[in-house]
């Protein structure tokens, strides 16, 4: 079992859980009954359509789990 203590490490996980939740959005599923994944990724500042900001989330997280 891995524990997040540090504030990054909970910033990737929580970047890396809207990014499988807008993957459901995009396929017509909804995680939560609050705010979309969507509206909050936009929020920290990712633009365009769903599939762009998933492209853009995506590529964010491999490169956060590749330690670049």
């Amino acid at each position: 079992m891995t524990i997040l203590t540090q504030i990054q490490q909970i910033e990737n996980y929580r970047l890396a859980t809207l990014r499988t939740a807008l993957r459901l959005e995009i396929r017509g599923l909804r995680m939560t009954s609050g705010r979309t994944s969507y509206a909050i990724l936009k929020d920290l500042g990712y633009k365009g359509s769903r599939q762009k900001v998933l492209d853009d989330v995506t590529a964010d997280v491999e490169s956060i789990l590749a330690g670049t």
